[in-house]
């Protein structure tokens, strides 16, 4: 005679499965969750290193490399001084030269909201020394140089066709984006004249992160790109002459390079730990060389940084 099932043990079983499955399974997620948090904010912390490190070698420039800019100098994307500027009636002239190919730049987009405080604070602080020897970036335009499509060291020529593609390519990026939360960690000052400020991040994607899909998206880019995958830099001010007084009170070039480094230091008294929001990521076709840092002839494609559910940012 067949034996009958035991129905009642199978019922009490089936529930007990799937709670230990649950369990399992729950363990199993919170462990990859818990180390993709952790491998993240190692990534950000290496990073964060990276950066500092990045900046403490910047900041060392101006004392190992000299003033050159007080001697004609270059600027950072090895173009002369006097390529770019000039000096005509106690003012600073730039002097717009065509970029052929345009140049196409990916840069994050300080908001009015932030770079005027910044840019008042500059000048309270450089404009009484100086006359008609500074260049300040126009606090409108402050930006963070992220990636370019093409650049003037290696042209990529493209189409109208071409580089609307690029555009919508970029837009992609930037609606797959968060915003930024970011902090100035210095301001220094490079021995070809430029004052930077240095940021860091404290939340939102890392400028690697950001470069990284930029690349993806751009596959014809130039290999080589301007700046080191780390960097969160902002111009405020080039330096092209001497401060007033110099000749006269300052005839040890170590009494000059001190009293930059004074300057410098009030500045970052005022702004050290000065915190914005970055929101927008811009697309920028620059008709001029260095158009964005020289008030030249440019055209602007900006996007909103859109955090869309579907970036892992």
């Amino acid at each position: 005679m067949a034996r009958p099932t035991n129905l009642c043990s199978h019922g009490r079983a089936a529930p007990a499965i799937w709670i230990i499955s649950a369990i399992i399974f729950y363990l199993l997620f919170r462990s990859v969750m818990e180390n993709s948090v952790f491998l993240n904010t190692e990534f950000l912390k290496s990073n964060l290193e990276k950066r500092s490190q990045l900046y403490g070698n910047m900041a060392r420039d101006l004392d190992e490399n000299g003033m050159k800019f007080l001697q004609g100098g270059e600027t950072s994307q090895s173009l002369s001084l006097s390529e770019i500027f000039e000096l005509r009636g106690g003012s600073v002239i730039p002097k717009p030269k065509a970029a052929n190919p345009p140049v196409r730049a990916n840069v994050l987009y300080l908001n009015r909201e932030f770079s005027n405080s910044i840019a008042q604070a500059v000048k309270d602080t450089f404009l009484p020394y100086f006359s008609g020897a500074v260049w300040f970036q126009n606090a409108s335009l402050y930006h963070f140089s992220m990636f370019h499509a093409s650049h003037h060291l290696t042209p990529v020529k493209a189409t109208n066709t071409e580089i609307e593609a690029e555009v919508d390519a970029v837009n992609e990026v930037a609606q797959s984006l968060c915003p930024l939360q970011i902090v100035l960690d210095r301001v220094i000052l490079t021995s070809t004249g430029v004052l930077l400020g240095c940021w860091q991040v404290v939340s939102g994607p890392d400028p690697v992160k950001i470069r990284a899909k930029l690349r993806n998206a751009l596959p014809h880019s130039p290999r080589k790109q301007l700046y080191d995958p780390v960097m969160l830099h902002t111009s405020f001010a080039r330096i092209l002459g001497h401060p007033k007084g110099t000749f006269e009170e300052m005839k040890n070039p170590s009494d000059l390079l001190k009293f930059f480094h004074e300057l410098v230091s009030r500045l970052n008294n005022k702004l050290h730990g000065f915190k914005a929001n970055v929101s927008e990521l811009w697309f920028v076709e620059e008709y001029d060389l260095l158009a964005l840092a020289l008030d030249g002839r440019l055209k602007v494609h900006n996007f909103t940084l859109a955090c869309s559910s579907s970036a892992h940012s």
